[in-house]
């Protein structure tokens, strides 16, 4: 898979599992994103496509790397609807 294809199939995801919040912004928390079977199923590696979601203004969030459990809680933030 090349990476804009991958970068379309996370924006998907993260529209089928994040919620609006009062400002219309889609977000979803990392945890729910990297614990979903299905995103497990699609990604092999979810914080790569992440990042490079990330360099291409896709997506935003918090820090540079994103690790399970430490980074549950971190808001991923939609920036392209």
């Amino acid at each position: 898979m090349n990476v804009d294809h991958e970068i379309k199939l996370l924006v998907e995801e993260i529209r089928r599992l994040a919620s609006k919040n009062a400002d219309g912004i889609t977000s979803v928390k990392f945890g729910v994103l990297f614990n979903d079977e299905k995103c497990a199923n699609i990604f092999e590696a979810l914080v790569g496509t992440l990042r490079a979601a990330k360099r291409k203004k896709v997506v935003m969030f918090e820090g540079e790397l994103l690790l399970q459990g430490v980074h549950d809680n971190v808001d991923i933030i939609l920036l392209q609807e």
